[in-house]
C-alpha cells in the first residue's frame, strides 16, 4: 500500500474545474503551499475553497484569488487579505461567512457521517438567516449541515508512505479535522519517513484517511507580525 506521489503537480492532476477544496492553515501557519502553486499552475477554475482565512494577499490561497480561479470562499475570516475583500464587495466571488467554532464542527461532522447538528452559535444575528431553529431546555438552537469536500489539502510536519501524519504544534491547526472530510485527501509532508519510523502515539491523522501523500519543499515559513505604533 504505496500512496506516495513524486510530487504535488501529480498529486493534483484530477482536480476538475468546479471542484471543492479544505485547505489547511491558520493565518501564515500549517498552510499546504505546494498545493495550492500545483493548482495555480494547472489553471482549474470556478473552485469552491473551504479554509479558515483564505491566505493573504501574494501568499497561500491568496496566489489563486489573483488568478481568479477560485469562485465560492467558506470561511471565517478575512482579516488581512485585501483582494478577497475587495473581490467580495464587488460581487466577483461568493463570499460565505461563520463562527470559526461552527466552521470547525461543520467539518467533523461531515467527516464523521453526521448530517447536521445544533448549536447556539449565531441566535440571533444575521448567522441564523434562513436556518432552521429549534429551541432545547429553554434554549434557541440554530441548524448547521456538515460540510465536505471533493478534496482536502493538508500540510503535515511528517508522514510515512501509508499517510500516517505528524504536525508540529500551531501547524496542526485545521489540518486534522479536514483530513476526515475530504472525500480525497492529499498530504504534503516535510519529511516523508520510512514506516514504523513515526511514534504511534504521537499520529494525529492515521492513514486511513489519507489518500496520496508526498514530500514538500521550498517552505517559506512566514511569521505573521503586527505593528501598532512606529518604532
Amino acid at each position: 500500500m504505496n500512496k506516495v506521489f513524486p510530487n504535488a503537480d501529480a498529486a493534483v492532476a484530477d482536480v476538475p474545474d468546479g471542484g471543492s477544496i479544505m485547505v489547511g492553515g491558520f493565518g501564515l501557519c500549517g498552510i499546504p503551499e505546494n498545493l495550492i502553486e500545483a493548482i495555480r499552475r494547472k489553471g482549474v477554475k470556478n473552485l469552491t475553497v473551504m479554509s479558515n482565512n483564505a491566505g493573504v494577499n501574494t501568499f497561500g490561497l491568496g496566489r489563486l484569488l489573483e488568478t481568479r480561479q477560485i469562485k465560492r470562499v467558506i470561511g471565517t475570516y478575512v482579516g488581512e487579505n485585501k483582494l478577497l475583500e475587495e473581490l467580495a464587495l464587488k460581487g466577483e466571488i461568493d463570499l460565505q461567512l461563520m463562527p470559526q467554532g461552527t466552521f470547525a464542527e461543520r467539518m467533523r461532522a461531515g467527516g464523521a457521517g453526521i448530517a447536521g447538528f445544533y448549536t447556539p452559535t449565531g441566535v440571533g444575528t444575521v448567522v441564523a438567516e434562513g436556518k432552521e431553529g429549534r429551541e432545547f431546555d429553554g434554549r434557541k438552537y440554530l441548524l448547521e449541515r456538515g460540510l465536505r469536500a471533493d478534496f482536502a489539502f493538508v500540510k503535515a510536519w511528517k508522514g510515512d508512505r501509508w499517510g500516517n501524519l505528524v504536525y508540529r504544534r500551531t501547524a496542526r491547526n485545521f489540518n486534522p479535522v479536514m483530513a476526515t472530510a475530504g472525500r480525497v485527501t492529499i498530504a504534503e509532508v516535510e519529511e516523508l519517513v520510512d514506516l514504523g519510523a513515526l511514534d504511534p502515539n504521537a499520529i494525529v491523522t492515521p492513514g486511513v484517511y489519507v489518500k496520496r501523500i508526498f514530500q514538500g519543499a521550498n517552505y517559506e515559513k512566514r511569521i505573521e507580525k503586527r505593528t501598532v505604533r512606529s518604532r
